[in-house]
């Protein structure tokens, strides 16, 4: 494990653009005493040459569990690629997802692939590869996710390790905390087998952009929270003058309407079977008064009929 520097971001030892070759790993909490009081310090400056260099072998896994060189995300055979590679928390993070749903219905692969300088969106989180689909799904994230489990990528590239959930809500969460909260138990409840899978809970991560093979710009989060916000990501991919789609209804919203659209339907089925047997007897009523008095009633002529 790489050793655990303090680095203050307002730091002026090195520039957001350049590359040496001292260690850019954060301060690990001593304890988890007095880990909820506000922001970590965390080193903003990028990876340098050796780390980039250290990483650059370590395994992805996708989700089939299949082995990728990490440097395989951002550099290819193709030519120049940028890659923005995004570090999200365990898999059962409702932070993270709620991240990944408002990033996801702002920032669309067709207007990636339609920018001056293609791009491409990853997601690596840091629990087992056979949640993956779930979390695909859960966050209907369009873009590639790939697992980390050993969390060296996290270690070497800096990202730190804290409870801490910040001073104030970011923009990009849609919902209140105690919404994500109780999703999260939901999740876990409903995956319990996959709870060990999930990745480890302290562990935050963090946002690097990728070109022509070398980091250009990142940022590393301060506490559990703390993702670079949508509007920054669009400014530094150049999206600003492209407006983002709206976001879709949440799971939520469309499970209320969809139980509250059955309780409708049962309803109405309920009350027509209830006028159908008013009716029906009503017409029995009618047939045997008939019947008392010597004549053929409506429901008689029928059933001759």
């Amino acid at each position: 494990m790489a050793a655990n520097r303090a680095s203050d971001e307002s730091s002026g030892n090195r520039t957001a653009g350049s590359l040496d070759t001292k260690s850019t790993s954060p301060t690990e909490p001593s304890s988890p005493n007095g880990d909820f009081d506000g922001d970590i310090k965390v080193s903003q400056n990028l990876p340098t040459k050796a780390d980039l260099k250290q990483v650059a072998d370590l395994p992805v896994l996708d989700v089939k569990g299949s082995s990728h060189a990490f440097k395989t995300l951002y550099s290819g055979e193709h030519g120049p690629r940028r890659v923005l590679i995004l570090f999200i928390r365990h898999f059962f993070c409702g932070n993270c997802q709620e991240y990944l749903r408002t990033l996801s219905s702002s920032i669309t692969p067709e207007q990636l692939l339609s920018l001056p300088t293609p791009t491409e969106v990853v997601i690596i989180g840091c629990g087992k590869p056979d949640l993956i689909p779930f979390y695909a799904e859960t966050t209907s994230c369009p873009f590639p996710i790939y697992a980390d489990p050993t969390k060296k990528l996290y270690d070497i590239l800096g990202m730190a390790r804290t409870l801490s959930l910040g001073p104030a809500r970011p923009d990009y969460m849609q919902k209140n905390l105690l919404t994500v909260m109780a999703q999260s138990i939901y999740q876990g409840l409903a995956n319990w087998r996959g709870i060990p899978k999930g990745g480890d809970y302290w562990q935050v991560g963090g946002e690097f952009l990728f070109e022509d093979g070398q980091a250009t710009w990142c940022h590393r989060m301060k506490n559990t929270r703390d993702h670079a916000e949508i509007p920054d990501l669009r400014n530094k991919l150049g999206l600003n003058d492209r407006p983002p789609p709206v976001r879709t209804r949440s799971w939520t919203k469309g499970l209320t309407r969809r139980l509250s659209g059955q309780r409708h339907s049962s309803s109405r089925s309920r009350s027509r079977t209830r006028k159908d047997s008013t009716r029906g007897s009503s017409m029995e009523k009618v047939n045997e008064e008939m019947v008392n008095e010597g004549k053929e009633g409506p429901g008689t002529r029928l059933a001759q009929q």
